[in-house]
């Protein structure tokens, strides 16, 4: 147990050695705050490529599969300890209606998906085939329930469906599509985005709405829901007023927000995935460390209506989004993945981590060939991108004990215009080992670090680090390890010092033992 951790650290920039910075951390004993596995989830929509030609097959397909799930990709995801994955949708989630997706495929009805490129799906992935890929990746299935264009009773029989386990009409059709027993599903969202493309709604309305809709959501014995309200969009912070005091602190698990990366701060031309300058880069990480001031005021209001923070702020929606890449379909979102969006990755979950009293749970949109994807295929070829390795390198942070840190950061400027270059989080795994993962956002300069370990008996470092030559380098079919994890020998032992040099434009984790 450590009672008191203060580290002196030393930033200067190389080149600006005059300008050298010392600042003090100070952790603290590590208390009864957990960084929760759940911060770390995915979301996969019925959007594109991310369902249909990424986890789903043709049922002919040579591409190894189990029931047409393609095993690399649940591999893949395996490594990373996937805790949830959100379903099915997004927009998508508010004209799903879940009885098309059950029982024989060949007699399931086809729909229009309106909301992404306007093509038909023939239903061939539902409930039954979701709930098997949560098995199959070992991680707890969360689901969007559909309020904008569903009924009370349908969201309610979807919940004993999947949760009851005794005799009802729900369960009687459940065994007869093959599945004896209950899945027991905890995670229910009620509604998504209901401000925009869940329903256009007032929050008033919606906060009203989510009552009666919470109400016959049913809890069945050993499936407790964890019922979660559509929240906020950015920096909306009168949706979370109204749905802290309307809805109340004990009718919800979790209250969401959405907010995304846009290079260019404009919707309707967003900017290049893989074609920008600096002034871009800049301006893109600017945008990602908005989630810092986004998190903390969202949080304050939380603060006042649930001071013993009961309930969680879910960030069921964040990455980058860029234009689609040239000669896409532009309703199916695929973008490819830089190191940029590495380093927007690491700050954002850095920021999560240092939240983690009150953000429990969040998912990056989205997991397959589908904006800030952690993987891309393309036929029988599947790319990591470096977003991938980033929550490779961060999932020694899952279920650890939260270790506060303080700390100035030196700047990143760029003309008349700075940021701040370094982002941090620390925690405290069930073995005693300390993981730092640092964040170094400037494309040019270093950071020194020299730090005083003080009470803690230490007796190695080691580290990984993820960086490239290039800001813009990415994995592409023809050169799948362009970005990659390797080594990180820039850390040492000084005495009880711990000093490094952080590389410009990197992501490093260090492991104290």
């Amino acid at each position: 147990m450590i009672k008191k951790l203060v580290l002196s650290l030393s930033l200067l920039c190389s080149g600006l050695l005059a300008d050298a910075q010392t600042t003090v951390l100070n952790i603290k004993a590590a208390g009864e705050q957990t960084v929760s596995k759940h911060i770390y989830g995915h979301f996969s929509e019925h959007l594109g490529r991310c369902i249909y030609d990424g986890f789903w097959v043709d049922e002919n397909s040579a591409i190894p599969n189990k029931g047409r799930i393609r095993l690399d990709v649940v591999e893949a995801l395996k490594k990373i300890k996937v805790p949830n994955l959100r379903w099915p949708g997004g927009c998508f989630a508010d004209e799903y209606h879940w009885r098309d997706g059950i029982g024989p495929r060949n007699q399931r009805p086809k729909m229009i998906n309106t909301n992404w490129g306007g093509v038909t799906e023939d239903n061939s992935f539902g409930t039954h085939e979701f709930l098997e890929l949560c098995q199959m990746l070992n991680c707890e299935p969360y689901i969007a329930g559909n309020v904008g264009s569903g009924t009370v009773e349908e969201m309610a029989k979807w919940v004993e469906y999947l949760n009851f386990d005794g005799t009802s009409p729900m369960t009687a059709i459940r065994k007869q599509n093959g599945m004896e027993k209950p899945w027991k599903v905890s995670f229910w969202g009620v509604g998504n985005e209901s401000w925009g493309c869940g329903g256009n709604m007032t929050p008033e309305y919606y906060s009203d709405l989510y009552r009666r809709y919470a109400t016959y959501a049913r809890d069945y014995a050993g499936a407790p829901l964890k019922r979660i309200a559509s929240g906020a969009n950015a920096d909306d912070y009168r949706w979370t007023e109204t749905c802290m005091k309307n809805i109340g602190a004990g009718r919800m698990w979790g209250l969401t927000l959405h907010y995304y990366t846009l290079p260019t701060g404009n919707w309707k031309s967003k900017g290049s995935a893989t074609q920008f300058d600096e002034e871009q880069y800049f301006n893109t990480m600017k945008n990602c460390l908005r989630m810092e001031e986004i998190v903390t005021k969202h949080s304050a209001i939380m603060d006042r209506y649930d001071p013993k923070k009961k309930v969680a702020l879910i960030v069921d929606e964040w990455g980058i989004w860029t234009d689609v890449e040239p000669g896409t379909n532009p309703g199916f979102l695929y973008q490819q993945n830089s190191l940029r969006d590495a380093l927007i990755a690491g700050t954002t979950l850095n920021i999560f981590n240092n939240h983690s009293d009150r953000v429990r749970m969040a998912n990056l949109a989205q997991t397959v060939n589908v904006l800030q994807a952690v993987i891309l295929t393309e036929k029988d070829k599947m790319v990591l991108t470096p977003t991938y390795h980033v929550f490779d390198l961060y999932k020694v942070h899952m279920d650890a004990k939260y270790l506060p840190i303080s700390f100035s950061s030196p700047d990143y400027t760029l003309g008349d215009k700075k940021i701040p270059s370094l982002n941090v989080s620390a925690s405290q795994d069930s073995t005693g080992a300390i993981h730092i993962s640092l964040v170094n956002l400037d494309p040019k300069h270093k950071i020194s670090l020299d730090t005083e370990l003080g009470e803690l008996k230490w007796k190695t470092v080691s580290g990984q680090i993820l960086t490239s030559a290039k800001l813009t380098d990415v994995n592409s079919f023809t050169e799948a390890n362009k970005v990659h994890i390797t080594k990180f020998s820039g850390a040492k032992k000084s005495g009880n010092n711990l000093k490094v040099e952080l590389p410009a434009q990197s992501v490093v984790v260090l492991e104290l033992k």
